[in-house]
């Protein structure tokens, strides 16, 4: 017969509350809407190493181009990557290529939920209100893959849903 323990802290609550967490870049790629309109979509977890409530939870959260230009706002990816302590002044031959350079960057950041109205539909959001740079710069979160490896071994596209703990 197995044991079990009861956990109090380790429970179901309707998902991540407003607050501060400490985070792991683990996507960050170009993506678009079914019609068409494209934007940055990112995935943080909440890093397992630091006691903090809903370790392995995901965070999304989505960049969007400009409609006027057709663009993104380089303020956006100079605010992630002084969080995420990239290299200053560092140049890219392309958005994945910085891209890339975000992924498995331990970055704090302070979300808010948040109600929002679109085409007469409400929609409940949790939403990247802040980026910060970590307080705890050794990362030593367990990511949950088939060989217990590196997620990013494969590049960019190695994390997919099935990786997801939900």
């Amino acid at each position: 017969m197995t044991n079990f323990t009861l956990n109090m802290e380790d429970t179901f609550d309707g998902g991540i509350q407003d607050g501060t967490y400490e985070t792991v870049i683990t996507k960050f790629e170009e993506n678009a809407t079914q019609s068409g309109t494209e934007f940055a979509d990112v995935r943080l977890t909440i890093r397992n190493d630091i006691d903090q409530k809903y370790k392995n939870n995901i965070v999304f959260h989505r960049i969007w181009k400009a409609k006027a230009t057709g663009k993104y706002d380089m303020r956006f990816f100079n605010t992630i990557g002084a969080a995420a302590q990239l290299q200053q002044g560092k140049q890219y031959s392309s958005i994945e290529e910085l891209f890339q350079d975000f992924l498995g960057k331990p970055v704090r950041v302070t979300v808010k939920n948040e109600t929002s109205e679109y085409n007469g539909k409400t929609y409940e959001n949790l939403n990247v209100k802040r980026w910060e740079k970590t307080k705890f710069p050794e990362l030593a979160h367990k990511f949950k893959t088939e060989d217990g490896g590196n997620p990013f071994a494969g590049g960019i596209n190695s994390i997919d849903d099935d990786d997801m703990p939900f």
